[in-house]
């Protein structure tokens, strides 16, 4: 995509008022809900992931059939849908067996991806939104993918460990009631991934500093810096389902949708003339079909479960876990976007 300077700042300009700051501020509402939640009754912490089924979270990840075609600029073709189709089959399929087999492994494989996942659409956010140039290499990119992935996935390891493991072990019981996770709980464990993630939080920020000393932007260095502390402050302090859940709708999937925006050549020219609610509903179309399609699925594997969940927590872990079984060729897709996007440099 190449704008000329006016439209992209004007472009940019949008995503702020659309994307950025209601992230931020949705964040900012997590936090002062805080006090509220640790009284509040389960159903209140997963009401985020409740909303996600059909508002945000689970549609941002509809529109990849049509990704191949977008990206290239080229017509939609039955080839291109069905090669998509065909990684979400046997990749999705794949990842569903491994839950089946061994649940344990499969969910602490789900935490890594996810990491990964959600670290790589914040990096693309940082580059494309915020436009940062403190990030000129490609280790300084992995660094701060690996720092923003951590936050939604470890954070809330080091400050709710209980609260983690209960959710956790509450995906491996779908499947066995042999669960074994207790090597991720361990003071030693906790106490390794806190000074992991402190460690490399705290290098990104100095790279990032020396970088601007040397010349770059500090403006962008400055919102990276503020959303990272923005995000310890929720992980930190919130309880942690509901912290993640508002992280998935607010700021993970409003992300990415809004990356998907800017492949559509129409959603594109929309936001750049101003006209958001155009985008918004040519995305509504796109995901409306295969989410409809998610939700008939995720009821075929409630109905095929040998007993129905118990109670909220249950539930949540199924759907979770269906969520995992989507993100691995998800995973995929985005991957091969960020190749093409040049995400990773030259």
């Amino acid at each position: 995509m190449v704008l000329n300077p006016k439209v992209e700042s004007r472009l940019r300009l949008t995503l702020t008022k659309i994307i950025l700051l209601p992230s931020w501020i949705g964040i900012a509402l997590a936090l002062s809900l805080s006090p509220l939640l640790r009284a509040a009754p389960p159903r209140v912490r997963y009401l985020p992931f409740g909303l996600s089924v059909i508002l945000l979270g689970l549609p941002h990840g509809a529109v990849d059939h049509l990704v191949p075609a977008r990206i290239r600029d080229t017509s939609i073709s039955i080839a291109s849908v069905g090669f998509v189709g065909a990684i979400y089959f046997f990749v999705g399929g794949l990842y569903f067996l491994w839950w089946l087999i061994h649940p344990s492994s499969a969910a602490i494989f789900f935490i890594i991806l996810t990491l990964f996942h959600w670290g790589q659409g914040d990096l693309y956010a940082l580059l494309t939104f915020i436009a940062v140039e403190h990030l000129p290499s490609r280790s300084e990119r992995i660094l701060s993918l690996c720092v923003r992935g951590s936050l939604p996935m470890l954070v809330p390891l080091i400050f709710h460990p209980d609260a983690y493991q209960r959710a956790l072990a509450s995906f491996v019981a779908i499947f066995t009631r042999e669960v074994d996770i207790s090597i991720l709980f361990n003071s030693t464990t906790l106490l390794s991934v806190a000074v992991l993630v402190a460690t490399l939080t705290i290098v990104v920020v100095f790279a990032g500093a020396y970088r601007v000393s040397q010349g770059a932007a500090i403006r962008p260095f400055a919102i990276d810096i503020a959303e990272l502390g923005l995000l310890w402050s929720l992980f930190a302090v919130v309880q942690p389902v509901f912290a993640v859940g508002v992280y998935f709708c607010v700021w993970h999937a409003l992300r990415h949708i809004a990356r998907l925006a800017l492949i559509d050549n129409q959603s594109r020219m929309s936001l750049i003339d101003g006209e958001i609610s155009l985008s918004v509903q040519r995305f509504a179309r796109d995901a409306a079909p295969l989410t409809g399609v998610t939700l008939l699925l995720f009821i075929l594997f409630f109905w095929l479960l040998p007993q129905s969940p118990a109670d909220i927590e249950a539930y949540g872990a199924v759907y979770l876990v269906g969520i995992a079984v989507l993100t691995a060729p998800h995973v995929i897709v985005v991957s091969w976007m960020d190749f093409r996007q040049n995400v990773w440099g030259n």
